[in-house]
């Protein structure tokens, strides 16, 4: 089996010219050549995704001491940045593993030692299959994926390699819910892909799964009450199925970024019981966005932003999150007081959960910021973002604007190398995060 990559191998990459938003000097550069050069902020293209390094260290903090301190295992879902030195912090502040979404990104992280994956999706591909069975003939390597239907697993048992493999394969039960997205529809029906699973040769029963936000997309009592209800079910699962594995430890999962303290409220009580009856048990948090967190929908939605209903009991006077990344634009057109047209648009930023939202403008990247008030995007084409206000902008052709984002999962994936600054207000570059979408 071949060495897994580090990290620290990274460094050695080479910058090119076709490296979106790097400077033209940094090319035929290793990244710890340029880093050594002294970069600063105003010497980056834009359209550019800058990262605050004093925001990224206080997130991973803080989602880490409250996973802790609710009695979770934290997995964050790695697939929202696609960055293994960003898996690594958070791995280094205390997290258990990583999730994932594909194979494809299984590997990936593979390639960097990541020792502990869930893969919060079904693994029907024979190639990916194949690559699993290979995997666990490392025994320091723990790996387990969902299902949800009896066809599911009929699919992973046909197409197994023929050889034994080194161990089965863990495998959690998926609920779902009408409406929701992946997920068994009934509890009867996740019952019977536990049984199933459980008379596997090949696989083995490991726990049970969901995912909540799926059926909801905002704090409103509608929502709240279908998660809270939702999570009620997948613990009637738990209960089912737990007589299944026995003495050996049972898992648990839920939470994305949004309703996590939803499902610390819920699984409480159950949590508790375990520990009293000495059962051994995994309860895992998989909140991805939670490193990033955001200035639109996060911000909004997450029990943990500043901004949070203190009287809700989310955060109980505890640290909050915040946003760690920025996008930067240049105007570009001026053809009317209250428009101008920017140079980002849906290659350079998120756009799918809220548009970019317009903080301040400056005369170059990495100055000193003016607010910019009553102005908003309002829409956004490949490479154009259009700036309005009801009265005259105060920008120029040329100056630059910075914009608050929204949802890091779709932030990331246009982005090969993204600059990291010591804080936010800093020009000063410390780390380019290498992504691998």
């Amino acid at each position: 089996m071949p060495q897994p990559r580090v990290i620290a191998e990274l460094a050695e990459e080479r910058l090119e010219a076709s490296d979106k938003g790097l400077p033209a000097r940094a090319a035929g550069l290793t990244v710890r050549e340029f880093l050594a050069s002294g970069p600063r902020l105003s010497e980056f293209w834009t359209p550019l995704l800058v990262l605050d390094e004093r925001a990224l260290a206080h997130n991973a903090g803080v989602i880490q001491e409250w996973a802790t301190s609710h009695g979770f295992d934290l997995m964050p879902h790695g697939k929202t940045t696609m960055a293994p030195a960003l898996w690594q912090r958070q791995l280094d502040a205390g997290a258990a593993g990583i999730t994932l979404a594909t194979p494809g990104q299984v590997r990936t992280a593979r390639t960097f030692g990541v020792a502990r994956i869930m893969l919060a999706n079904t693994l029907v591909a024979p190639a990916g299959l194949a690559f699993i069975a290979s995997e666990l003939a490392d025994d320091g390597f723990a790996f387990s994926c969902w299902a949800d239907s009896v066809a599911t697993i009929e699919a992973m048992e046909h197409a197994l390699p023929d050889a034994p493999l080194p161990r089965p394969i863990d495998v959690l039960v998926e609920l779902g819910a009408a409406g929701g997205r992946t997920g068994a529809r009934t509890l009867d029906e996740a019952v019977a892909v536990a049984e199933r699973i459980a008379g596997s040769p090949s696989l083995r029963l490991a726990g049970v799964a969901g995912y909540e936000g799926s059926l909801g997309h905002d704090r409103s009592l509608a929502a709240l009450a279908a998660v809270r209800d939702y999570l009620g079910h997948l613990l009637e699962l738990r209960a089912a199925v737990r007589p299944l594995v026995g003495d050996r430890e049972f898992v648990v999962t839920a939470g994305g970024s949004a309703y996590l303290d939803v499902v610390a409220d819920v699984f409480a009580p159950a949590m508790a019981a375990d520990a009293a009856a000495g059962l051994p048990a995994s309860w895992i948090l998989r909140s991805g966005a939670s490193l990033l967190h955001d200035d639109g929908f996060y911000h909004g939605i997450s029990p943990l932003d500043a901004d949070a209903d203190a009287g809700s009991g989310a955060r109980s006077g505890g640290a909050a999150l915040i946003s760690a990344m920025r996008g930067y634009a240049r105007v570009v057109s001026h053809p009317e007081p209250g428009l101008a047209l920017l140079d980002g648009g849906k290659r350079d930023f998120p756009y799918d959960e809220g548009l970019p939202v317009p903080f301040g403008w400056a005369a170059r990247l990495g100055a000193e910021e003016e607010p910019l008030v009553a102005a908003s995007v309002t829409a956004v084409n490949d490479q154009h973002g259009f700036l309005r206000s009801d009265a005259a902008l105060p920008v120029g052709i040329g100056d630059v604007v910075s914009l608050g984002l929204s949802h890091p999962c779709t932030a990331f994936d246009k982005w090969r190398w993204i600059p990291v600054v010591e804080h936010r207000g800093s020009d000063r570059v410390v780390d380019l995060v290498r992504t691998f979408f």
